[in-house]
């Protein structure tokens, strides 16, 4: 997906899914001025009652040019606009829409209300005048039902967790698409800053019985088959739960567990050093704390 920077355009280009649904793929990188922060897939759903959006990008700029976009391929305003989670890379775009247009779990809402301004200043300093304008704009639909159907496509509604501490998955039935968010990755690291790996863990297991036929990751390329990416996901977040325990078993400081070689298996997956040294800072002190003795504890 190309981004000009100097005119602060994010040229945003639709990948063609299935029947009326189209991916904005996200760079496979980290959040940067190069990228102006659009690292993450963004959904566009046709129905006859208006395009539905999951996820709505990182800034006011990019959820602008989601609105035209949608409307182009669909031929329709902006009905619904679903949030799978809190992170600014997929909500801070709602700065286009009005609270009635954006929908989110009850969970989420509450994050989005404790978490969510927070983020604000680390985009603004990141993106700068990417950011121009953007204000997070609080869901004003709350997700009370585990399906809805907007004209005419019923889509299923997974509230969930595990890359955060409320995560939505959507399957949509009439095609039998997942679009999973964060939930999964795919041929790009999975990132880990609100992560808890058992409730991940549920959630894949979750999101493989669906009986989907392809799936759309938050991050990285559409995935053509039922699990592959389901199963990708897992792997790393087992390999990193792994990995990291025994570096401190062996004595490793943070800089060093960084280090540590990457197994084969995850060669070709985008951002796997840079995940794998934000997973450090995420997952060392509680590791530390479960796995090392305390020296000097008082009786």
């Amino acid at each position: 997906m190309p981004v000009v920077a100097a005119a602060f355009q994010y040229g945003l280009k639709p990948e063609v899914v299935a029947d009326g649904i189209w991916v904005v793929r996200g760079a496979d990188d980290a959040i940067l001025m190069g990228n102006g922060g659009a690292i993450a897939n963004v959904t566009i759903l046709d129905t006859a009652d208006g395009a539905v959006l999951v996820d709505a990008g990182p800034s006011l700029r990019y959820g602008t040019e989601l609105t035209a976009l949608a409307k182009k391929l669909t031929g329709k305003p902006v009905a619904r606009v679903y949030l799978t989670h809190l992170h600014p890379d997929h909500t801070y775009g709602d700065a286009a829409f009005q609270p009635p247009q954006i929908a989110g779990t009850p969970a989420l809402i509450a994050e989005l209300k404790s978490e969510g301004p927070g983020f604000s200043d680390g985009m603004y300093r990141l993106l700068g005048d990417w950011m121009r304008g953007t204000e997070l704009h609080i869901p004003g639909h709350v997700i009370a039902t585990p399906s809805e159907t907007i004209g005419g496509r019923t889509l299923r509604l997974l509230a969930l967790a595990g890359h955060s501490g409320a995560d939505l998955a959507i399957y949509d039935e009439a095609t039998r698409t997942l679009i999973a968010g964060d939930l999964v990755f795919h041929d790009r690291a999975p990132s880990t800053p609100h992560a808890d790996l058992p409730h991940w863990r549920t959630s894949l297991d979750t999101l493989k019985g669906l009986g989907q036929l392809r799936v759309i990751p938050g991050h990285g390329p559409i995935d053509s088959t039922p699990h592959a990416a389901i199963d990708q996901t897992r792997d790393w977040i087992d390999w990193i739960d792994m990995a990291l325990t025994d570096a401190i078993q062996a004595g490793l400081d943070p800089v060093e567990a960084g280090e540590i070689a990457i197994p084969p298996r995850f060669a070709a997956m985008k951002a796997a050093r840079y995940e794998l040294q934000r997973s450090v800072s995420h997952f060392y002190p509680g590791l530390e704390e479960r796995s090392l003795p305390l020296v000097g504890k008082r009786a």
